[in-house]
């Protein structure tokens, strides 16, 4: 199957996935900077992802992958703050770092291929 556009990729609806789930959970958050920093780090995975693809270029796609690859280092630094704050719960911590991993390593595995 030919992938024609960002949407089609599997690592991008998983970082579509986490970032839903990450501006949901923290929605109520009132330490507004950790949330805005841990919503803005979401963000930056799906968006770099997107325009890594969008700019047809091999070189130009493993460049932003490694971009994204860097913000899903920062969701999960700051989800190991947020478990320590008691702003999440264990349950939800384990399901967003499991897949903020998941999608780590769908990245590498991406770089590899390009």
């Amino acid at each position: 199957m030919k992938v024609e556009r960002f949407e089609d990729l599997l690592i991008w609806q998983k970082a579509k996935e986490l970032t839903l789930k990450i501006y949901r959970r923290f929605e109520k958050n009132s330490d507004y900077g950790f949330k805005k920093q841990i919503e803005r780090a979401s963000v930056s995975i799906m968006n770099n992802i997107a325009e890594g693809f969008e700019r047809r270029s091999n070189k130009d796609f493993r460049q932003f992958l490694y971009f994204a690859k860097g913000s899903t280092g920062e969701v999960r630094n700051m989800l190991h703050l947020s478990i320590e704050l008691n702003y999440i719960s264990e349950s939800e911590y384990k399901d967003l770092i499991e897949l903020s991993l998941n999608i780590s390593r769908m990245t590498a595995g991406l770089i590899k291929t390009l």
